[in-house]
Formats: structure tokens, C-alpha cells, sequence
């Protein structure tokens, strides 16, 4: 008897509690405060006499709590800085109402701490807001939640230079789009644009390779030391490595300081006038040709004749240093020792000392004398007693 009443007791005292809590609650929690249910958990939001609490609301939501110690998020702005939590958040209307609730489409991002701006103002809130861009498991694990996302660019977007470059996405590009890199400056490089180099599209120089399963464009680790890191050699190695003596970046046919080329590096080193004579006076093609200065790759001798007009008519044969210099054609080789023997006349006597031009008056020193007779060029001391028929 005494056990049957025990346990009426208990059923009239639960229907009670039961009974009571109804009359005092205003309505069922959100169901993200379901675990709050009950009069024994009254006190964890509200203060008795009071009302709600706004710092029992942040012992729980520990995650805010900390964003506001920092002064950082929505809940620090000047909008809601004053406001008691419960007048955004308020309960106790049933399981399934949003206790999270605002206007979307026309909230100011800015208040958040961070600017909506260009393609990412043209966003939907959960293209940001998702589970994947959360760092933080506690706060990843939340059913509903716009807490945890990072400013970084690689929190939302996929590094597609897979850590080869800084992590200062906004040193080249902007959030309009991700490609053209907008504001990259190569003039800050390690490799400043000059010339012909500012008309070539990026992905001459730097190509589009595959690194861990996925296209990959080379920014980093490129050779430029010289030009022949990127450019065909056309000279083989044979003038070493510092175009710039001769070349420019304007152009592979526009030349500088062409007075700085060694020609010794060729098959035919410069010497007396040959040093100061322009170089397109030999190299008549130009430069506006794919061989430019390779006119004279294919011979095998340079006879002076092969350039210069013979003015020996090839009397002398073709060895011309035996009387020239590169000095002057005038002028001859004081050690010449050219074989007069050649001609019709040979050199015998005194003759032999006599200098070319004492009898060679003119410049080609081929024209025709009359030698049959010496008084052509001597004086006749014996005024003519002894002249013949021939003079």
C-alpha cells in the first residue's frame, strides 16, 4: 500500500513540475537551445529578477566572446555594440524558429570588418559562409554558424601556385578577377621589361607545366643570368655570353656599342684602317635579315681583292700585305720587299736602291714607262753625241 502511494506521489509531483514550467515558460526553445529545456536550466540564461544575461549568453558562445575581447567582427560595430543579445535573439518560440535571422541581400559587410567589394560583393552569403573555408573544428562543427572564416586569400580560393610565390595575393592580383594579374609591376622583378620583352605575352617566358596532377605556370627558379637562357645562340659560344656589347633589348637587329666588339673572337681580327671602318661598310646585308654580320661565314680566305678593287690588275699577285699595310693602301711596307722581277723591268744596280714613287708617279704604281732607253728618265750629261737612230 505504502509503494502504490510512493509512486502516485512521484506521478502527481512530475505532472506538477510539468504543469509549472508551462505556465512559466513563454514557449519551447529554438532547437539549438534544446539542451537548455527545463527549470533547472532557467538560471544558465536568465538572472532571476532580472531577465536575460548577456554574459551568461557569451559564456556559452565562447567563439564571440573571444571576437569581441579582440574588437573584431559584426558584434563590435556601432550597430549592435549596444544592443542586449536578446533583442536580436530572442527564444522560447518553438523548435524550428531562426534564432539567426537578418536581411541578406541588403546587409553592410563592412560592419563585419570586412569589405565587400567587386566580384566578391556579387556573391551569395554560403559561396563564403560554408564548412569547407572553416579552420577551427569547434566552430566548424556548428549547424549554423557565420563565425570562423579567415581574410586570407587561400581560406576561400585555391592556390594555384602551390606555395612557390608569397602569400600576398594582393601585391598582383585584384578582386575584380583573378586573372590579368593587374598589379603585378615586373619592373619590381628581379628581371625588369625593357624593349621588345614588354610585347611578349607571359606564357613565352613562363610556361604552363603540371606539378602534382594539376596545371602549373612557372613564375619562379627561371634562368636569366643571359640571353641565352631563353634565346637560341646564334653565334655557337663564339662571342661568350654578354650580348649586351653588341645587342639591345629593343631589338635582335638594333645594335649598340658595336665599337666594343672584339673581332680577334673571328676568323678575321681588325688591324690599322679595318679598326675604324664602320661596320656596315663590310657587312652590307644590314641586320634585318635572320643572319645579320654573316656575310663572310662561308669563306675561306679574305684576300684583300675579295673586298677591295685590284688596282694591279692582278699583275702582283694577291698577296698584298708584301707591299700594304692595313694603315694605308698608299703607303707601303717600309721592309717591303716586292719582287720587281714581276714586270718587264727588273731592278739591277743602283736602281734597286730608288724609291717606287721616284719612278712611280702615280697612285696605282702600275701605269705603263717606257724603259727602252734611260735618257726616259735620266738626264743625258753627254747631250746627245752619242745618240743612234733610236734615240
Amino acid at each position: 500500500m505504502r509503494k502504490k502511494i510512493k509512486i502516485i506521489f512521484l506521478f502527481l509531483l512530475c505532472c506538477c513540475a510539468r504543469w509549472g514550467y508551462g505556465q512559466l515558460s513563454p514557449g519551447d526553445l529554438t532547437k539549438y537551445h534544446a539542451d537548455l529545456e527545463g527549470l533547472l536550466n532557467c538560471t544558465k540564461c536568465h538572472n532571476l529578477g532580472e531577465g536575460i544575461s548577456p554574459s551568461k549568453c557569451l559564456d556559452c558562445h565562447t567563439e564571440l566572446k573571444q571576437r569581441i575581447d579582440q574588437k573584431k567582427g559584426y558584434h563590435i560595430s556601432s550597430e549592435v555594440k549596444a544592443v542586449s543579445c536578446i533583442d536580436c535573439h530572442n527564444d522560447h518560440h518553438g523548435r524550428n524558429f531562426e534564432i539567426i535571422r537578418f536581411d541578406q541581400e541588403n546587409f553592410d559587410h563592412q560592419l563585419a570588418g570586412y569589405k565587400l567589394e567587386d566580384a566578391h560583393a556579387e556573391q551569395e552569403c554560403v559561396a563564403c559562409h560554408k564548412d569547407e573555408f572553416i579552420t577551427e573544428k569547434k566552430i566548424r562543427d556548428k549547424e549554423y554558424t557565420f563565425l570562423g572564416l579567415d581574410t586570407k586569400c587561400s581560406a576561400c580560393h585555391e592556390d594555384v601556385h602551390q606555395g612557390s610565390l608569397a602569400n600576398d595575393c594582393a601585391s598582383c592580383h585584384d578582386i575584380k578577377a583573378f586573372k590579368p594579374a593587374t598589379r603585378f609591376d615586373h619592373s619590381q622583378s628581379e628581371f625588369p621589361l625593357k624593349g621588345k620583352h614588354l610585347d611578349v605575352d607571359c606564357i613565352e617566358c613562363h610556361p604552363i607545366n603540371q606539378k602534382n596532377g594539376k596545371d602549373f605556370q612557372v613564375f619562379t627558379g627561371l634562368a636569366f643570368d643571359n640571353c641565352s637562357s631563353c634565346h637560341e645562340d646564334t653565334h655557337g659560344g663564339r662571342f661568350g655570353q654578354n650580348c649586351l656589347e653588341c645587342h639591345t633589348e629593343e631589338s635582335w637587329h638594333l645594335f649598340k656599342g658595336m665599337g666594343n666588339f672584339d673581332h680577334n673572337k673571328t676568323d678575321f681580327s681588325l688591324s690599322g684602317r679595318h679598326r675604324t671602318t664602320d661596320c656596315f661598310a663590310c657587312h652590307k646585308n644590314g641586320t634585318d635579315n635572320s643572319n645579320p654580320f654573316k656575310e663572310f661565314v662561308t669563306w675561306k680566305t679574305f684576300d684583300c681583292a675579295l673586298c677591295h678593287e685590284d688596282v694591279h690588275v692582278s699583275k702582283f699577285g694577291s698577296d698584298c700585305k708584301i707591299c700594304h699595310s692595313t694603315s694605308s693602301f698608299i703607303t707601303l711596307n717600309k721592309d717591303h720587299n716586292f719582287d720587281h722581277a714581276k714586270t718587264d723591268y727588273a731592278l739591277e744596280g743602283k736602281h734597286i736602291e730608288v724609291e717606287c714613287k721616284a719612278c712611280h708617279e702615280g697612285s696605282s704604281k702600275i701605269e705603263v714607262l717606257e724603259f727602252d732607253r734611260c735618257n726616259l728618265c735620266h738626264e743625258d750629261f753627254h747631250q746627245g753625241q752619242f745618240k743612234n737612230e733610236q734615240g
